[in-house]
């Protein structure tokens, strides 16, 4: 049995189910972004995309970790 998933991916099967869009759609659009702070970031996906803001702060999360393959700490 695998361990739970933890940390900012926990909140990803919800915000692929509330949003309708894959991780991954995700991730490339925070890449595209021009923005790369985080919380300009967490604003950008709340107002341009509908996210609440607990869903927006875990993919931005992700993204500037590295651990989906954002460009580092902002």
């Amino acid at each position: 049995m695998s361990a739970p998933v933890k940390g900012p991916a926990s909140y990803f099967p919800s915000i692929e189910r509330t949003y309708g869009r894959p991780i991954a759609q995700w991730q490339e659009l925070l890449r595209n972004s021009p923005l790369t702070k985080h919380m300009g970031l967490v604003s950008w996906l709340k107002t341009e995309h509908g996210l609440g803001h607990g869903h927006a702060n875990a993919l931005v999360a992700h993204h500037l970790t590295g651990d989906g393959a954002g460009r580092g700490k902002a």
